[in-house]
């Protein structure tokens, strides 16, 4: 079996790299691991993706990363795994409120790959493999900082978290029927931009520990 391993940058999955040079219980999976870091964003991360498919078509995609979050019961360095994305910032914002792609009738709500506005992951045994909490997300190409956005997208999305490549992952491997899973660490709240206050090392290796439980799983 051939799983991609997923990230935006290396940073967010560098300890899983470093100890998958050193460990040798995946010497006992039948797993072929291979890395993409895509770059930040959705436009990158399709880009990536379909450059990867082109050569190499996985049986398992795995995204992993971190992320802001809304929810406030969600505690700093939490690993969650996602069951939806929207595209939250792609229309338009009007005298009367924002309105999206599909408020402007632009995409229809059901169209394919898209369920009732979001897209949904299918493949629920994958997540549930991962024993981790199942949130919904939304897909940004700007970092929410504005408390009246952040309660937007929390209320017309459903959303816990926001990240800036999961909408890609989702929509190319439903697309391509690839199963796919996406786990994300929190690093922060969303609006805050004093870093002093994230916990992004704390993130990142609470990601990695996840990551690295999964891959040890299939």
């Amino acid at each position: 079996m051939n799983c991609l391993v997923v990230s935006a940058t290396v940073l967010e999955i560098k300890p899983f790299i470093q100890h998958c040079r050193t460990t040798n219980k995946l010497d006992y999976i039948d797993l072929q691991l291979d890395f993409l870091v895509t770059g930040v964003g959705a436009i990158n991360t399709t880009y990536s993706l379909m450059k990867h498919l082109q050569v190499k078509k996985p049986d398992i995609v795995i995204m992993a990363g971190i992320a802001g979050a809304f929810d406030r019961s969600l505690n700093l360095g939490d690993v969650v795994a996602i069951k939806q994305e929207a595209l939250a910032d792609l229309g338009v914002q009007e005298k009367d409120g924002y309105k999206d792609v599909f408020d402007l009738k632009l995409l229809a709500a059901n169209e394919f790959p898209f369920k009732q506005k979001k897209l949904v992951n299918p493949f629920t045994v994958l997540m549930e493999r991962t024993k981790l909490p199942l949130v919904g997300s939304v897909t940004v190409n700007q970092i929410t900082a504005a408390k009246k956005t952040a309660e937007l997208y929390e209320t017309k999305y459903k959303a816990k978290i926001e990240n800036m490549e999961g909408a890609a992952l989702h929509l190319v491997c439903m697309k391509e029927n690839i199963p796919f899973v996406q786990i994300r660490s929190i690093s922060n709240y969303v609006g805050e931009r004093n870093k002093q206050k994230w916990k992004l090392k704390e993130a990142v290796q609470n990601l990695n520990k996840e990551l690295i439980r999964l891959i040890e799983s299939l």
